[in-house]
């Protein structure tokens, strides 16, 4: 589905008319289809506790970092805000499949991966310590990837989370990080810094608005 208003507004349409006609013959299907949309969420990301002291402008006080994400007609804005980093550190934002944290934000014992991710922005703190980013793009409730054809084809897979990655694994060193990560413009950045929580009731990322349970049970969200 496109993000244009006439789509929008005619499919409410079609799937009010189906509400009618499922009651006409006494039965209710899943309607949060019908249900507007949030214009925009605000959500907080949480700190890796374990590299908080190589980020931290004084060392051990944890960076406060606030994403607001407004939708839009064609696509969606993303601006991003911290402050309390260290001056200087450079930092790589994805939106990702897989949070590295459960809902309350510790480490999730059944991680696997981060699994679909898509590289966004760079940040970069300035000598006061906050870094900002600024990001339109297709993000509430649509954001997905795949791979078509091929010799691994992957299946449409949304990405709800968001996280950034040290730029340079030097900058983590002091907190027991050695290698590196994929999660950069060169394939070689340092450990994961920040990332949002996922709910605690869906499992799915902020960047989903729109939950529905499907009838086998499980939470997707509604595009």
């Amino acid at each position: 589905m496109s993000r244009s208003t006439k789509s929008r507004t005619s499919r409410a349409i079609r799937i009010t008319a189906g509400v009618v006609a499922a009651i006409a013959v006494g039965s209710i299907p899943r309607i949060a289809s019908a249900v507007s949309k949030p214009d925009s969420t605000t959500f907080s990301m949480s700190p890796i506790a374990k590299q908080v002291q190589c980020m931290a402008a004084d060392g051990h006080t944890p960076p406060q970092v606030k994403v607001t994400v407004v939708r839009g007609q064609d696509n969606d804005r993303l601006e991003l805000s911290g402050k309390g980093f260290k001056p200087g550190l450079q930092f790589d934002l994805f939106t990702i499949q897989n949070s590295r944290l459960n809902a309350v934000g510790a480490l999730d014992p059944n991680f696997k991966g981060f699994g679909m991710s898509w590289y966004q922005s760079d940040l970069h703190a300035n000598e006061e310590g906050r870094i900002n980013a600024h990001v339109r793009t297709i993000l509430l409730d649509q954001i997905f990837g795949l791979v078509d054809g091929g010799a691994t084809p992957v299946r449409p897979t949304n990405t709800f989370n968001v996280g950034f990655w040290f730029n340079r694994p030097a900058d983590a060193a002091l907190c027991g990080f050695t290698g590196t990560t994929p999660f950069n413009g060169d394939h070689a950045a340092g450990p994961l810094a920040f990332v949002s929580l996922p709910n605690a009731t869906t499992n799915l990322g902020p960047l989903c608005t729109s939950p529905v349970r499907a009838a086998d049970g499980t939470t997707a969200c509604n595009p």
